[in-house]
């Protein structure tokens, strides 16, 4: 439900008051609406609305690319929007986030030395990993290196190094998850390489509002931008592999990153938008910048609804404000140009005729 400000009902869902609001204006400009019906309605109207193009605008159906969806309310824990919210499928290196929690929750100690060993080579994929076998490092700096930089032999260890090993650790994650009431997920490894580790955009949005609420350390090492880790004596740089969370235009507080070929590229997210904090799930985007799209989709969306301009709309709107006016600027110098060449020119008869010059 939607409530204004007084805490009354307004609407049951975004799309539901979009609808009313631009059905709303439409009467008004007909005279088809008393004033008591407009006075109720048009509050919504012109807090979520401001204009009937706006309302239209966002009344329309959200179009993602990707195959499963979500957008929740971070507060409320309202949905959004759904695109096959329920479908289960892989979720690649979105699996670390309930690695992280999993360590987390076992308060281990975050300074003790971890190696990485041969048994967290990943033979399955032959993904790429810049912490070769023999390396050390804490506990806290796997865990960091695993949730931003997604690094499979640190999240293969954090697993490795917990008390009873891995098969008790994906125990854990797995115990973790029906606690959420995660009811489609299912984790086979920590660090997501297997595609039996599955899961729904719904689900993920569970644990991504549980995470942001309970786990300072995941927001702060999930959406580091980049990092300088000091490993055996020599300094490493790694990079968020969310580039979102570098642009200073997106107030991101939780995220991660997945892929795998049979899970696509997936985006899991806790941002503010248009001054609302909301959970954004993405599964399964075919396409490099496909996911990023989507997000950059859901924010405008978001912001329509709201009737708020960022300043990056802002700046659109100056641009293409400059590039119309530039346009008619110089329609009116060919205009003008074009009246002066066609304009008739006026001769001195009478000086032409007797050959005297004018006086």
């Amino acid at each position: 439900m939607l409530l204004n400000r007084e805490g009354f009902v307004i609407a049951a869902s975004l799309n539901d008051l979009f609808q009313r609001a631009a059905q709303t204006l439409r009467c008004k400009a007909l005279g088809l609406v008393s004033g008591s019906v407009f006075a109720m309605t048009a509050v919504a109207a012109t807090a979520f609305a401001p204009s009937l193009q706006a309302a239209e605008a966002a009344a329309a159906k959200l179009s993602l690319k990707s195959s499963s969806a979500i957008v929740i309310d971070q507060e409320s824990g309202q949905t959004l929007f759904g695109k096959n919210p329920n479908a289960i499928v892989p979720i690649a290196s979105i699996t670390k986030l309930m690695t992280a929690v999993v360590v987390l929750d076992a308060n281990l100690d975050p300074n003790e030395v971890l190696t990485v060993s041969n048994d967290d080579v990943d033979f399955l994929r032959g993904s790429h990993s810049r912490l070769h076998v023999g390396v050390s490092t804490t506990r806290e700096e796997m865990l960091r290196l695993a949730l931003m930089s997604s690094e499979n032999r640190a999240a293969s260890a954090l697993s490795r190094y917990y008390p009873g090993g891995r098969e008790a650790f994906v125990q854990a994650m797995n115990q973790k998850a029906a606690i959420l009431g995660m009811s489609g997920t299912r984790y086979a490894d920590s660090t997501g390489l297997s595609s039996t580790n599955v899961s729904t955009a719904e689900d993920l949005a569970r644990l991504v509002r549980a995470a942001h609420q309970q786990y300072p350390k995941i927001r702060e090492f999930s959406t580091t931008t980049s990092y300088m880790a000091t490993i055996n004596g020599r300094e490493l740089g790694f990079r968020n592999t969310n580039a979102l969370v570098s642009n200073p235009q997106w107030n991101i507080g939780l995220s991660k990153t997945g892929y795998i070929n049979e899970a696509g590229r997936c985006l899991v997210m806790q941002a503010t938008l248009a001054g609302r904090s909301v959970v954004i799930v993405l599964l399964d985007s075919w396409g490099k910048y496909t996911r990023t799209a989507d997000a950059a989709r859901i924010r405008n969306w978001l912001e329509v609804a709201a009737g708020y301009t960022s300043p990056t709309r802002q700046a659109s709107t100056a641009r293409k404000a400059a590039k119309v006016s530039a346009r008619a600027s110089t329609q009116r110098n060919a205009t003008q140009k074009t009246a002066m060449r066609n304009k008739p020119i006026r001769r001195n008869v009478s000086a032409v005729s007797t050959g005297r010059r004018p006086v």
